[in-house]
């Protein structure tokens, strides 16, 4: 039967001190091992002299574009945090509540169909909760002209995450349930072991998988530019094939470019916005930043820190459900019960909330260095400085966010900490 776990071992009570022990070990080499990691891999003072003040906003921008950029980011904030409240209200009441447990009625299914099908169930049902302000969202992004794409594109890519949701929370549940129920004492250990090799496989295999799900790639057909990139990479110490176009243009009218994976699904990507709007000497500029994120390998340390973090999260669900109120509450058995599903998503929601700003403070940390590189190697700071303007003013980026919003959900600098890093020369040369 799908909601009956395995028979217990042993008392249950010893078995809930036994989790609780390795849950809280968990928690403290994951937290020895996440402090470690971040004394090593992230530069806490990446400015040489230290970083500049942020510029006035009336600096950088005209009063019309400052308008523009802050009445957009008060509506932008307003739908993600809605939806965001939606999506977690909708797990917590069928987490932490017996009404995920139930959803599979009287189904007598064995215990890894229980899984993927309440996996599909709960998600779905978030996602359809959402989508009135996903549609929303759309239509007021169409407006102010941060994308063209049509509702049939919006509605295709809302399907494709969907299914990759699906997927990843069902690979991941199936590992933690499965070893739940073959090894009820050792879970805690094997699945920080399992996860830890998921977060690697998943950052590798992103390039490959993804990516390709929502747009087409082609090589950069510039040889000019092709040339300047492979000399900037020179400079920066990057061994590259080449450089990828993606076809954000379908979807969006902003400009940007990333770099993903490592080892050999290493890519480095430009929209093709970018190669429309931007000049060459801008493109090396974004290009410069990406190359530094490859130089230093900033996908690997993103991941070993996930790795870290997969470590202290299996710790703390250990000592979750090794207290018989969690799990009473939310009407399962244990770890090895299919019908918890809905209470580890929903658990997985909120510490994807909670450590929002350790991981985007890391990740400023992380731009930051990348933009003092790409000037370094580029040695323009103009076409840096006017490539940030551009990119602000093309994605209606708020130029003064609230601070509380920066810290919890900004993952970059902002713009103008980012332009007067630019306008500093005191650290070049």
């Amino acid at each position: 039967m799908a909601g009956r776990p395995p028979q217990d071992r042993g008392p249950a009570s010893r078995r809930a001190l036994t989790d609780r022990t390795v849950g809280f070990a968990l928690v403290v080499a994951g937290l020895l091992l996440l402090g470690w990691l971040a004394v090593v891999l992230v530069p806490w003072h990446p400015v040489p002299g230290g970083e500049p003040r942020p510029v006035p906003a009336s600096d950088a921008f005209t009063a019309a574009e400052i308008d523009r950029a802050e009445a957009w980011a008060r509506l932008g904030r307003l739908l993600s945090w809605s939806s965001l409240a939606i999506s977690l209200a909708v797990a917590s009441w069928l987490g932490f509540t017996s009404r995920g447990a139930r959803l599979l009625g009287r189904l007598a299914l064995p215990w890894w169909s229980a899984v993927v099908v309440l996996v599909v169930v709960v998600i779905g049902i978030g996602r359809l909760a959402t989508l009135p302000v996903s549609l929303m969202a759309w239509q007021q992004r169409t407006r102010v002209g941060l994308t063209d794409q049509p509702l049939a594109g919006l509605l295709r890519d809302v399907a494709v995450g969907f299914a990759y949701e699906v997927a990843v929370s069902a690979v991941a549940l199936l590992a933690v349930i499965g070893v739940a129920r073959v090894l009820p004492r050792a879970w805690p250990a094997v699945v920080a072991l399992v996860g830890s090799v998921l977060v690697v496989g998943a950052s590798y295999l992103w390039p490959v998988l993804v990516e390709p799900a929502y747009n087409s790639f082609e090589p950069l057909r510039d040889p000019a530019l092709e040339q300047g990139i492979q000399q900037l990479a020179a400079r920066e110490g990057v061994e590259i094939d080449g450089v990828l176009v993606a076809d954000a243009s379908r979807r969006t009218t902003t400009l940007n470019a990333y770099v993903s994976g490592f080892g050999d699904s290493r890519r480095v990507v430009l929209y093709d916005t970018l190669l429309t709007e931007l000049d060459r000497r801008e493109v090396l500029a974004v290009v410069g930043h990406e190359l530094a994120h490859a130089r230093h390998g900033d996908v690997e340390t993103g991941t070993v820190l996930g790795v870290g973090g997969t470590v202290v999260g299996v710790g703390l669900l250990a000592l979750l459900l090794g207290t018989p109120a969690v799990r009473r509450r939310a009407g399962v058995a244990g770890i090895a019960d299919p019908r918890a599903v809905a209470l580890l998503l929903a658990l997985g929601a909120w510490a994807t909330l909670l450590v929002g700003p350790l991981e985007n403070g890391v990740s400023r940390q992380l731009e930051t260095r990348a933009d003092v590189d790409a000037l370094k190697a580029t040695g323009d700071p103009v076409a840096f400085v006017s490539m940030q303007r551009a990119l602000a003013v093309t994605s209606l980026a708020d130029p003064t966010p609230p601070s509380l919003s920066q810290w919890w959900f900004g993952s970059h600098p902002t713009v103008l900490e980012r332009i007067a890093l630019g306008r500093q020369a005191g650290w070049r040369g």
